[in-house]
């Protein structure tokens, strides 16, 4: 893709305006800079390599100097990223290839986010079959992209595939990745409601008969907490293991509070419910 040249005649028209749709990268050089000629020709390749996802326009600072004060360039080459008409990114210096492609994906909205957008609007009208198709394209446009991995997971259990969401959850989690996950939360909460997930065939109203006829059958209480859990009843989840550990604080090796906080780990940090029922757990072991 070529580059375009700006002036003070279409810079308004091609940076300003324009990156309010599609990111534009704007390389500020003038001809007597040694670092500018070897900068150039990266930048011309990496536009081609990430077809269309930045517009790549260039300024010669000698020509426009006014437009190159306005935007604090006091080095060259300069690069910056705009979006929507301000600058969300930049460098200064001639970096080589690699780092000059880590900065543009760093900086660049990635292909799959329409693609994730998508599925999780597929996932809430109930249609995780959907769902699943739009995040397989997003990964073969983006392999990394982490939402689209974390939507994954989601929409693996949605469709009852647990042996595959625990595979990826497991590969999310592995020390050796080579980039640690960024939403550690969404991740945990991702494990917590897995590690449900095989509770949710379990016959409520059996359970909940059961729990009823023998208030000290902690075993059935167990059992009906989990399907509530894996049903997203969490309040109720809560209720019969604070019950289990008030009845018997070593039953199951300790289940029961070990239980609780995998749910806790299912709920948002600054949950109501969570802080509640810390608190409630607390007072039984003290």
């Amino acid at each position: 893709m070529s580059a375009i040249d700006i002036t003070r005649a279409n810079f308004d028209e091609i940076v300003l305006q324009a990156s309010a749709a599609h990111p534009v990268l704007v390389d500020f050089w003038a001809p007597w800079c040694a670092p500018c000629r070897v900068l150039s020709p990266i930048l011309d390749r990496l536009a081609g390599e990430f077809a269309g996802r930045f517009t790549l326009a260039k300024l010669n600072t000698e020509e426009e100097p006014e437009i190159a004060a306005r935007y604090g360039v006091r080095g060259i080459p300069n690069c910056k990223l705009f979006a929507d008409g301000t600058v969300v990114d930049e460098f200064t210096g001639a970096l080589p290839e690699s780092a000059v492609r880590d900065f543009l994906l760093r900086a660049l909205p990635s292909p799959a986010v329409p693609l994730v957008t998508a599925a999780r609007e597929l996932l809430a009208d109930n249609d995780p079959a959907g769902a699943l198709a739009k995040l397989e394209e997003a990964n073969a446009l983006d392999p990394g992209n982490e939402d689209a991995a974390l939507t994954r997971i989601e929409t693996l259990l949605a469709l009852s595939r647990h042996a595959e969401a625990n595979a990826a959850l497991a590969q999310l989690s592995a020390p050796e990745r080579a980039r640690p996950i960024d939403d550690e939360r969404r991740l945990a909460a991702l494990g917590a409601r897995a590690a449900f997930a095989a509770d949710a065939g379990a016959d409520l109203s059996e359970l909940a008969n059961r729990t009823a006829a023998n208030p000290a059958d902690c075993d059935a209480k167990l059992a009906y907490a989990r399907a509530l859990a894996a049903r997203g009843d969490y309040e109720r989840a809560l209720e019969h293991l604070l019950a289990i550990v008030h009845l018997d604080r070593g039953f199951g090796d300790d289940v029961a509070r070990k239980t609780m906080l995998i749910v806790f780990e299912a709920l948002p940090v600054d949950s109501e419910l969570v802080r509640r029922y810390r608190r409630a757990l607390a007072s039984a072991l003290n």
